[in-house]
């Protein structure tokens, strides 16, 4: 009985443990089953994607940049080829030996040294990395032929940003660069990208946005290194958009050439659309460097350049306008019906209020003259004399209203309003009180008074379209959008007689015997231009130097000459285009920016399409017969 009893225990209780045993075994079992359902039923298309995810990776592809071109379709910024060659770290057994090797063949300096070991230390060792860019085809190809020598070295072929007109176009259309940490705020994907480029000015900058495009995507398999495997498929995106300009780069490149060293700048544009036909400030850069890196010795060679190569003259130079701002004085005069236009003034080479005396260029003096023939010699004490009748304020009023202390919206960044002074003004930021010899010296473009040549080419402009409001635009179209032009114009409030009367002054400056620019006439019947000269003092000259007079202008030195400037429209009887020519220190505007302007607007009216059918294409030249072969 007793070892039944002790048998009967033991079986109670192992049974117990059996089932404690059996039962966590169940809920163990039960658990790992029930949480394999979880994973493999319910949660199984989202697990199954990223395991999708994990196998193929999508990168990022840069769209090609949009194409820049003339107002006939030449080619200004387009993308070419850019050869280069990278390194796979894992593939060279001693990186800094195949770099020896490699410079055989492409010289590579200090700086690309240390970044291509510094990639290297920092990198996977199956990455690429870049190791030089833009090589010649004489370059790519020994890379080709060595390669086996080379290891780890793989040439590849890429695009690139170029201009193949080179400084001709550099201020307008401007460059692409490397993104700076600055830019990426931006928040697009497409600034991390290695070797990507943006506008850093110009065109290239104001219509980054379109011209950048839209990202395309690389699917490939990797393997759990994050290896290439293979491509599955690409997509190459949407290419930047396409930017046509009012640029003619016949004209541009016609008159970058005639300004060949000189610190000078130049403005075309159509009268009545306000359509710029050119637009030169030189020097200049030649925008490729920029692309493919400036060294540090040809940044300062371009920083302290006295010529300021890095400026764009054209619209943020900033220059007294001389006597070109006489017709703007004489529409003010007339306007404010105190002054008869045919009344003579003598003129006997100076004027005087208290004790100071105002000379006029002309030291033995003109004799007398009216308005018109104030226009014609440039008399400066003819517009002294109605500039102290009609006051600054007169004057400041006709000023704005020929576009002159204003700013257009031009397309091309770094626009400059240049400074139209009155006496509300020189109390705001002087503190003193405007005295009669001040209105003296602006009645003849001196003293405060600042102007761009983009200005001076929208004041001859409003003068030759009868005194209409046209502003000036160089983007035609954006993609398939084209640029609406500028608002209906409006007339600026000046009398028809009064321009009538500068019209008339001004072809005689340029069209009669005794006119200033005379020697820069067009004499193709047709084509006569009406202008004005300008010569703008950049330092005061004592009473003793003006009496003794040792140097000429063009005897001093050069930062102490006076500028030349010349504006002018054609043709005169039916106006089309205005011109507007400013060299620096070039002395006289006569002598060295009339002959400039006279040159450029003949060009480019022979390149007008009514011009071509009143003289015939047999007598153009065989650019100007077919514009899609110009540049």
């Amino acid at each position: 009985m007793l070892n039944n009893g002790v048998d009967t225990e033991r079986f109670k209780s192992f049974s117990r443990r059996a089932a404690l045993i059996g039962g966590a075994q169940l809920l163990v079992f039960g658990g790992l089953a029930a949480r394999m359902y979880y994973l493999q039923v319910l949660k199984s298309s989202e697990y199954q994607m990223l395991a999708e995810e994990n196998r193929v990776n999508m990168r990022l592809l840069a769209p090609l940049r949009g194409e820049i071109v003339d107002r006939f379709g030449v080619t200004l910024a387009s993308n070419r080829q850019n050869y280069r060659v990278v390194l796979i770290p894992e593939q060279t057994p001693d990186i800094e030996a195949t770099l020896r090797k490699l410079t055989r063949i492409v010289p590579l300096s200090e700086t690309q040294w240390k970044r291509v070991l510094r990639d290297a230390r920092r990198s996977p060792a199956f990455l690429p990395i870049t190791v030089a860019e833009n090589l010649s085809w004489e370059q790519f190809a020994q890379i080709n032929i060595h390669e086996p020598d080379l290891p780890g070295i793989q040439p590849e072929v890429g695009e690139t940003r170029h201009y193949p007109h080179g400084s001709s176009l550099a201020h307008v259309v401007g460059y692409v660069a490397a993104v700076s940490e600055a830019d990426l705020e931006d928040n697009d994907p497409l600034l991390k990208l290695p070797g990507f480029r943006i506008g850093k000015s110009g065109l290239e900058r104001r219509l980054d946005r379109e011209l950048r495009g839209a990202a395309g995507a690389s699917h490939v398999e990797v393997n759990a290194y994050g290896r290439v495997i293979r491509e599955l498929s690409k997509d190459p995106g949407i290419p930047g958009a396409k930017v046509s300009l009012t640029l003619d780069m016949d004209v541009q490149q016609f008159a970058t050439e005639r300004l060949v060293g000189e610190a000078a700048s130049t403005v075309v544009m159509d009268i009545h659309t306000g359509d710029v036909i050119a637009c030169v400030s030189t020097p200049a850069y030649d925008p490729n460097d920029f692309n493919i890196g400036l060294s540090h010795e040809k940044w300062a060679g371009l920083r302290d350049n006295p010529y300021l190569p890095l400026l764009n003259k054209s619209i943020a130079g900033q220059y007294p306008p001389g006597s070109t701002f006489k017709m703007v004085v004489a529409a003010a005069a007339y306007d404010s019906g105190l002054v008869d236009p045919n009344q003579n003034i003598f003129c006997s080479g100076k004027t005087s209020i208290g004790s100071h005396d105002f000379h006029c260029w002309k030291k033995g003096g003109h004799g007398y003259v009216d308005m018109r023939g104030g226009i014609m010699h440039s008399c400066d004490v003819y517009f002294y004399e109605i500039a102290k009748r009609i006051g600054i304020d007169r004057i400041e009023q006709m000023a704005h209203r020929f576009g002159l202390g204003e700013t257009f919206e031009f397309e091309v960044p770094g626009e400059k309003p240049g400074l139209v002074p009155s006496q509300g003004w020189k109390r705001a930021a002087t503190g003193e009180v405007w005295h009669q010899g001040e209105t003296l010296i602006a009645g003849i473009g001196q003293g405060y008074l600042l102007a761009t040549p983009l200005q001076l080419a929208v004041m001859v402009s409003r003068i030759a379209n009868g005194g209409q409001s046209v502003r000036p635009r160089v983007v035609r179209a954006v993609g398939e959008r084209e640029v609406p032009p500028p608002p209906p114009l409006e007339d600026i409030g000046v009398s028809k007689t009064a321009l009538g009367i500068v019209q008339e002054g001004m072809n005689m400056v340029s069209n009669h015997p005794r006119g200033t620019a005379f020697r820069a006439r067009i004499a193709e019947p047709g084509m006569e231009l009406a202008g004005k000269t300008g010569t703008a003092q950049v330092r005061r000259i004592s009473r003793a130097e003006r009496e003794t007079r040792v140097l000429s202008n063009e005897e001093l030195e050069w930062r102490q000459r006076d500028h030349a400037l010349f504006v002018a429209y054609a043709p005169v009887d039916n106006p089309k285009y205005a011109i507007s020519v400013v060299i620096e220190h070039g002395s006289s505007g006569s002598k060295a920016a009339a002959p400039v302007a006279r040159d450029i607007m003949r060009f480019v009216l022979e390149r007008d399409p009514s011009s071509r059918l009143a003289a015939g294409d047999d007598a153009m030249s065989p650019a100007v017969r077919d514009p899609a072969k110009a540049g």
